[in-house]
């Protein structure tokens, strides 16, 4: 089993919030339970949930109580329910995504969700797995942002390396030359 990374030790909630508020303008967190099953970055949001309006957050959800992801996606649900009904922050429609079957390597699971979309100027490119919720995902997706074209792309490759397609886009420092 490989570890966890854990950014930023030493934060509590209460510096992150502040951290939130003074550099995005954030007045509320919302503070969700553990990421998916496979996740070795301590819960990234961005394989559990998004919010693609103001007010509408889809949320990667495992209806099966058998698979490990049920219960943390039901804890996450039950939090976002309680956020919205909070002042100040709710009402929040939470859309459910389904999550593909587990996709193992090595005997390990991997972090495959559907939430590890990446939207860019008119279009949401959405990881698929070769599942049957594939279709599931994309179209929930194209019906909630009808402006952007919503495309599948194999991501059963990238998840070996433990994140899919917004975890390709994130920043890199720039190399110093000397």
């Amino acid at each position: 089993m490989r570890a966890v990374q854990v950014r930023n030790r030493g934060l509590t909630r209460d510096s992150y919030e502040q951290v939130f508020a003074t550099w995005l303008g954030a007045r509320t967190t919302i503070w969700l339970g553990e990421g998916c099953v496979g996740d070795d970055t301590h819960g990234h949001i961005d394989d559990v949930a998004r919010f693609v309006a103001r007010d509408t957050v889809v949320l990667a959800v495992e209806p099966d109580p058998r698979d490990d992801n049920h219960a943390r996606s039901m804890d996450n649900m039950r939090r976002l329910e309680h956020a919205s009904a909070t002042p100040g922050v709710g009402p929040l429609r939470v859309v459910t995504l389904p999550f593909p079957r587990a996709v193992v390597l090595n005997g390990e699971r991997l972090p495959a969700s559907y939430a590890n979309f990446y939207i860019a100027n008119g279009v949401v490119l959405v990881p698929t797995f070769n599942d049957p919720n594939d279709r599931v995902a994309l179209n929930t997706l194209a019906e909630l942002m009808p402006a952007r074209r919503v495309v599948g792309i194999h991501a059963v490759d990238l998840v070996w390396g433990l994140g899919t397609l917004h975890c390709l886009t994130q920043q890199e420092p720039q190399h110093k030359t000397t």
